[in-house]
């Protein structure tokens, strides 16, 4: 005699059934969603080296720090300054660190930058990260450096940058967009002045 069908093995099959179908309907609508997200971002820059290498210019982002060293645009020692205060003039951004090699190389260069191209109204403005401010100090005397600097004792520029590491370099230009990036320390001014006369030829 053949055995008899288990009522309750009907409804576990049925159940099994009703939740593969539930798990492929969302899979089916997870993957159109995506799509349409792919279709509606194409061609849209996610990040600031993406969007440079399209040609296109992303905003700086809007940095308030306390002051290191002050300069032209800028306020007193410890006051708070915003990247934004400087909008209508070029910025050469530099982020470093007193613990870091290549830092100790590049900033002759970032010096020599600033004296030839601040009476063109160029502010060459470094960005000190995680760092003590004491060491920051003892670095911008042994170097000699006479260009503005800020503090960032929280990592906000590194991030808002995308930066990896330091030294990291960005031009800004009188709009405040960002026209070059390097990542990586800057060998001499020559790698900087040609982008950055472009930069000053734009009205």
């Amino acid at each position: 005699m053949p055995p008899t069908a288990d009522p309750d093995d009907d409804v576990g099959g049925d159940r099994r059934r009703l939740i593969g179908l539930v798990v492929g309907a969302v899979v089916a609508a997870l993957i159109v969603v995506l799509l349409v997200v792919g279709l509606m971002n194409r061609g849209t820059s996610t990040t600031i080296d993406d969007a440079l290498e399209t040609g296109a210019r992303p905003d700086a982002p809007a940095l308030t720090l306390p002051v290191l060293v002050s300069g032209p645009g800028l306020p007193a020692v410890g006051k708070d300054a915003s990247l934004s205060d400087l909008k209508g003039k070029v910025v050469v951004l530099n982020l470093w660190a007193s613990w870091c090699d290549p830092c100790k190389e590049e900033s002759p260069v970032l010096e020599q930058l600033w004296k030839a191209n601040r009476a063109r109204g160029v502010v060459v403005l470094g960005v000190d990260i995680q760092d003590l401010s004491s060491d920051a100090r003892a670095f911008i005397r042994e170097y000699g450096l006479t260009y503005p600097s800020l503090r960032d004792g929280t990592d906000d520029a590194k991030a808002a940058l995308e930066a990896t590491g330091v030294p990291e370099t960005y031009i800004i230009d009188r709009n405040g967009r960002i026209a070059l990036h390097v990542a990586g320390p800057v060998s001499s001014a020559s790698q900087l002045q040609g982008p950055l006369d472009q930069v000053l030829a734009e009205k």
